[in-house]
């Protein structure tokens, strides 16, 4: 699939709090994600709940929200 040009920058939405034992699949896809999409030169957004994952690392977007995930919320930040 080619690279999209009209689309610079890209909000990801974390999967906040989430039950001890799942978090790793979660917090890994999703840092994935934000290397994957910063590698193709997209400027990153990330919004999550839970300040404790790899995903809210300041090296893995380009602006980060520690907020609740709830549509008020998100629809401010975008």
């Amino acid at each position: 699939m080619p690279k999209r040009t009209d689309i610079k920058k890209i909000l990801i939405i974390g999967s906040g709090p989430i039950v001890i034992g799942q978090a790793c699949e979660f917090d890994y896809s999703g840092t994935q994600a934000c290397k994957a999409l910063r590698e193709e030169g997209y400027e990153i957004v990330l919004v999550n709940s839970n300040p404790a994952t790899i995903m809210t690392d300041p090296e893995m977007a380009d602006k980060t929200y520690i907020e609740p995930i709830i549509p008020e919320v998100v629809e401010k930040i975008i």
